[in-house]
């Protein structure tokens, strides 16, 4: 499975997660299996190893997460192949399915390596179109979610647009689309104005107004964020699941036709400083407190 089709359902099943999320306090709500998107890729991606169940439960009641409801996630999970079990004894241990895999290595480059801001944009938009009949309707549905995913915004009926060169092709080739779907690579021309293709198809304030709750929730100038966490562990797990959702939902677009004062930038400044601030401390804690099944 390619990594944009393996990001969009698991993302698509973060979405539907359905048990009630943590009291956050200012921010974006966050459904358990966000938070164990997060926790997975943080302390299990990588490491061919298990996390007993149990411990899994002791680190998210640190974020306000009961035991129902990280055990029917950790259920859900594993129906939708993002998990695998391992029994031994009377202990069950999840690991990361290789679907899982892809997901969150897709999530570790969007946060780590795409950066928050658009500084290379060569000019061009990748344009798809698509008319799909009713009685498709469930593909079509997973066309958009998608497309949303890669980056791209509904210019207008049947239309999306994304900045940039897009692997079209790696999206559409498991919808068996292709009769229904109209792929190209264009670039503006007057009187249409690029900075107009970026007002019509991308809600620039809404994305901007995430990166500004994100602020208001963990900016460190006012003080220690989240002080009512008990510790740097529950601290990482809410940052980086907050993070990640900022950046699925971001798409990525071209810094010349943005604000100058856009949030991003300095929400990245942010989250990278405290990511560093807490790794230590929450990778011992981390030790203490989870039950690891080795690989093999």
């Amino acid at each position: 499975m390619k990594p944009s089709q393996a990001a969009a359902e698991a993302d698509a099943a973060a979405d539907a997660a359905g048990a009630e999320g943590p009291d956050r306090g200012p921010g974006p709500a966050v459904r358990p299996q966000s938070l164990m998107f997060s926790f997975f890729g943080i302390h299990v991606l990588g490491r061919g190893t298990g996390v007993y169940s149990g411990s899994i439960i002791d680190v998210f009641a640190r974020a306000g997460v009961g035991e129902e409801a990280v055990r029917s996630t950790l259920a859900r999970m594993a129906k939708r192949n993002l998990l695998v079990r391992h029994r031994r004894g009377r202990k069950v241990y999840f690991g990361l399915t290789p679907h899982a895999e892809e997901v969150l290595q897709d999530g570790h480059r969007r946060i780590w390596e795409t950066g928050a801001v658009n500084r290379d944009w060569d000019g061009t938009w990748t344009l798809v179109g698509f008319s799909i009949p009713d009685s498709r309707r469930r593909e079509r549905h997973d066309l958009r979610s998608r497309l949303i995913w890669e980056g791209f915004g509904p210019l207008q009926s049947g239309l999306w647009i994304a900045p940039g060169e897009k692997d079209a092709a790696a999206i559409l080739a498991p919808l068996g689309l292709d009769e229904h779907v109209t792929v190209l690579r264009a670039q503006a021309f007057k009187p249409t104005e690029a900075a107009d293709l970026v007002r019509k198809a991308f809600d620039a304030a809404s994305i901007a107004a995430g990166y500004r709750a994100f602020l208001q929730r963990w900016d460190i100038a006012p003080g220690p964020p989240l002080p009512s966490a008990p510790d740097d562990l529950a601290r990482q797990l809410m940052l980086h699941t907050d993070w990640l959702q900022l950046v699925r939902q971001d798409p990525h677009l071209p810094a010349e036709h943005l604000p100058a004062d856009w949030p991003a930038i300095r929400a990245e400044t942010c989250f990278r400083t405290l990511a560093r601030t807490y790794e230590p401390v929450a990778a011992a804690l981390a030790d203490e407190v989870l039950d690891v099944l080795e690989p093999g």
